[in-house]
């Protein structure tokens, strides 16, 4: 059994993650985190490779919904060019905002994978909520104060295990 702090996979960036290998896993819909997954927790706007990697998600028909702790105009300002749905206030680590999410657009557990770069918060949500889940690095090395606090004690509960990082989803050997 997998342990609520064991992500699914480990990939290195979001944009690695291709579309083919989501569609060979059946999945037709992201759910993704925001800061440091999406874009960096100090920009309020997204980069290049989210702009890109959105655009390869929508031309192989795979919805990108971001499920994000942050407030709703954080959230709005950062996914505003791409018209991308949100859920904002998600209270990572409960599944609150995945399970709601799920719910507001129909989607059934075995469809959808969540992406995020923090054990406590996003991979927490996704096991609880009953969802694949992709451990990203994050985007930046920096953190705000509460995201500090939640690396230190994912470093805690993964202390001696060892990391993978794929380029791709890669099913475990």
């Amino acid at each position: 059994m997998q342990g609520i702090y064991e992500p699914t996979y480990r990939v290195k960036k979001a944009w690695g993650i291709s579309p083919r290998a989501l569609k060979s896993h059946g999945i037709t819909t992201v759910l993704a985190d925001l800061d440091n997954t999406l874009v960096a927790w100090n920009k309020p706007e997204g980069g290049d490779d989210f702009f890109v990697w959105h655009e390869k998600l929508s031309d192989a028909k795979i919805n990108l919904i971001v499920v994000s702790n942050n407030s709703t105009g954080r959230v709005k300002k950062a996914v505003k060019a791409l018209g991308v749905p949100f859920e904002s206030w998600s209270l990572k680590p409960l599944p609150r905002g995945i399970k709601k999410t799920l719910r507001d657009f129909n989607l059934s557990k075995e469809e959808v994978i969540m992406v995020g770069d923090q054990i406590m918060t996003d991979i927490v949500a996704a096991n609880l909520a009953g969802v694949r889940s992709v451990l990203v690095k994050p985007l930046i090395e920096t953190d705000g104060f509460p995201t500090r606090i939640n690396r230190y004690f994912a470093k805690l509960v993964t202390k001696n295990k060892k990391e993978n990082w794929e380029d791709d989803i890669v099913d475990p050997k």
